[in-house]
């Protein structure tokens, strides 16, 4: 039987570039798999069907809450997000490590579950180069933006309870700290 995997969840405001550090470590590292979650946004840029998320209807991810299919899920900025069960428990049984990209209530959740997680909190080095990242983004409007600059502010607060945080001021830098982050963990069991 292989040994269980590890369960990385990383977590961070919209904007601080998540997404470009997880890339990047994912194409570094062939030992990490992604979890996809599903959530009931619709796709923003060039993100794909079952790349990127599994993008459902309400009434669909409704009914895989009553089913008891996701491990943790959570409404964020109006939109539903949650993980499947049995991805995440076969991925580990078989050894497989885990990537998770997600919010600070989702985090909480798993991590309730998954105790021997390891929680990584990626944070911007300022508000101001925050607000900066979303405008160049261009995928939200200014109403938005604001309502993702005040719920920075409360995510960021909750970063005190994640055992790694990671200031992404250089994406470089922050790849490296993570990948380093992870072969730690490897290296103890």
């Amino acid at each position: 039987m292989a040994k269980r995997g590890h369960l990385f969840i990383i977590s961070a405001p919209s904007g601080a570039g998540k997404s470009s550090i997880l890339s990047a470590i994912l194409k570094k590292d062939p030992g990490l798999r992604y979890s996809i979650s599903y959530t009931t946004r619709p796709p923003r840029g060039k993100e794909r069907d079952g790349v990127d998320y599994y993008f459902i209807s309400d009434s669909a991810f409704r009914k895989k809450i009553d089913a008891g299919e996701l491990a943790e899920w959570a409404e964020v900025h109006g939109h539903l997000y949650g993980t499947s069960a049995r991805y995440l428990e076969d991925s580990l049984d078989r050894g497989h490590d885990i990537l998770f990209d997600i919010d600070v209530e989702g985090a909480k959740k798993l991590y309730a579950k998954y105790p021997e997680a390891i929680l990584v909190f990626i944070a911007p080095p300022s508000m101001e180069e925050l607000k900066r990242r979303l405008v160049e983004r261009g995928t939200d409007s200014a109403e938005a933006i604001e309502r993702r600059l005040k719920n920075a502010k409360a995510e960021m607060a909750e970063a005190k309870w994640y055992h790694h945080v990671i200031v992404n001021d250089d994406l470089a830098q922050a790849v490296s700290e993570l990948k380093a982050i992870i072969e730690q963990v490897r290296s103890q069991g």
